[in-house]
């Protein structure tokens, strides 16, 4: 597996990345093909803070998580992914590989969580640009629940193309919005 790590605002010893790449390198038989990561350290209020995000094909997994010690940190970040690919066993079909569980790049959807600031309303402090890829609305709410967001963007296969929002909804079920242009 391809491996990207980065820091912010802090210091990794060696032992981390070595231990990081170890751990996310055991995940590598569960996917279909060779999937990339990236791997984001650092700390907040005094925790150790990883965030683990995995490219199979067009799908994303990520996961952050944040614990008192950097190594307890990396094993649960891996232990999320698998977790995550068990729940979603059958409707990742095409990404993951099944067997896996038995025996023990595309072109790339993502929508970052926002920065928390305080700033005055409307204020613009975060701008991205991605390619949006056609995908079912089955597999946009698969892809917002897997990368944890609240909404996921996305074309709509059903539907020509056309530029489509997915949304969870206050009550538990999901929503989706479609330009009619």
């Amino acid at each position: 597996m391809k491996i990207q790590f980065s820091n912010k605002n802090m210091t990794v010893p060696d032992r981390v990345y070595s231990h990081a790449e170890q751990r996310i390198n055991e995940l590598e038989p569960l996917f279909r093909g060779t999937p990339e990561a990236n791997v984001v350290f650092s700390a907040e209020d005094g925790k150790h803070v990883i965030e683990l995000t995995i490219f199979s094909g067009s799908t994303i997994f990520r996961v952050v998580e944040k614990t008192s010690d950097m190594m307890v940190s990396i094993d649960a970040a891996a232990s999320s992914i698998r977790r995550q690919l068990r729940e979603h066993h059958n409707q990742l079909a095409k990404e993951i590989n099944a067997d896996a569980f038995e025996k023990g790049a595309d072109d790339l959807i993502f929508i970052p969580e926002v920065d928390k600031f305080d700033a005055p309303a409307y204020q613009v402090v975060r701008s991205k640009e991605f390619v949006f890829g056609p995908m079912s609305v089955q597999e946009a709410i698969l892809q917002m629940n897997l990368i944890g967001h609240s909404f996921f963007a996305f074309r709509n296969e059903d539907r020509d193309g056309a530029f489509s929002v997915v949304y969870r909804r206050n009550d538990g079920g999901y929503g989706v919005l479609v330009d009619k242009t």
